[in-house]
């Protein structure tokens, strides 16, 4: 499997390396897909698509995209991790990284989800990763969207210095500020520009009624792999370069230019999936 860099911008594709692998002319042409009703929309072979939210959001996040996926052809289903969103009564401290994958591992049981293009958001590459280690044989696409791929040296969202067994500093300020000692808050450490333009006041007022507490230990947890996680499996790393305020490091999407990946550059924000649901749609429908 070669590694592809993809441009999708204002509407166009340009390949600048390789095709990218698996599309079989379906998939890229499903970048022309309208609403459901529209004569013209593309399918592409079915699909389940299991779409993962990122810190503070709920599977609200995925609604706008929704409909593009449907009315190609495939299922989606937006679990809500334990803690977040509609869910936010269960927060606990020993809500962590395992409770997240077991929600996702039990979401696509009760959804009998096959041939998955599993799609995980910020530091749910993390839960993804964890989720694709259990269900190797089931999971058609792993796809990492702005998200955080975890490797060898990086198994957690906060990692303990290698020698000393401590947190960095950062993260001991941030936590000093955590509500109840473990419910970590967007609003506390970040401006709304982190996931949506600044002048996005539709998505911002939606971003100021949804986004809940975050359980700290889903940041802490390391993971841990008994299959090989997302190796050996089809996998893409889709980067938000729209992204204006603090684009993701290459500490987080950079595994994703190693050889064995799909790496796609999106024109979009880190919330893309809100602000440019087609786009993102387009992408993803490119991959299967």
């Amino acid at each position: 499997m070669f590694a592809q860099t993809i441009q999708l911008k204002k509407g166009r594709m340009m390949v600048l390396r390789r095709t990218l692998l698996k599309t079989g002319g379906a998939g890229l042409a499903a970048l022309s897909i309208a609403l459901p009703g529209a004569a013209n929309v593309v399918t592409s072979p079915k699909r389940h698509f299991v779409l993962v939210h990122g810190t503070w959001h709920g599977g609200w996040c995925w609604q706008w995209l929704i409909p593009f996926l449907e009315a190609a052809g495939h299922t989606v289903t937006t679990p809500t991790m334990t803690g977040c969103g509609e869910r936010r009564h269960l927060i606990r401290p020993d809500v962590g990284l395992d409770t997240h994958i077991n929600d996702i591992l039990g979401a696509i049981e009760f959804a009998d989800a096959d041939e998955i293009v599993l799609v995980g958001h910020s530091f749910s590459g993390i839960t993804i990763t964890g989720v694709a280690d259990v269900l190797r044989t089931r999971i058609s696409h792993l796809v990492f969207f702005d998200a955080l791929i975890p490797t060898g040296q990086r198994r957690a969202a906060v990692m303990r210095d290698a020698e000393t067994g401590e947190y960095p500093d950062w993260w001991k300020a941030r936590k000093a500020k955590f509500k109840d000692g473990y419910k970590m808050s967007f609003w506390e450490d970040y401006p709304v520009e982190m996931l949506v333009p600044k002048e996005d006041t539709r998505n911002i007022a939606l971003l100021k009624r949804y986004l809940t507490w975050h359980p700290a230990k889903q940041w802490t947890d390391e993971l841990q792999l008994k299959n090989g996680g997302w190796e050996g499996l089809t996998r893409t790393c889709i980067h938000a370069v729209g992204q204006t305020y603090r684009s993701s490091s290459e500490a987080m999407v950079g595994p994703g230019r190693e050889p064995g990946w799909n790496f796609v550059e999106l024109d979009v924000a880190r919330n893309g999936f809100m602000t440019d649901p087609k786009r993102v749609a387009a992408a993803l429908l490119a991959l299967v």
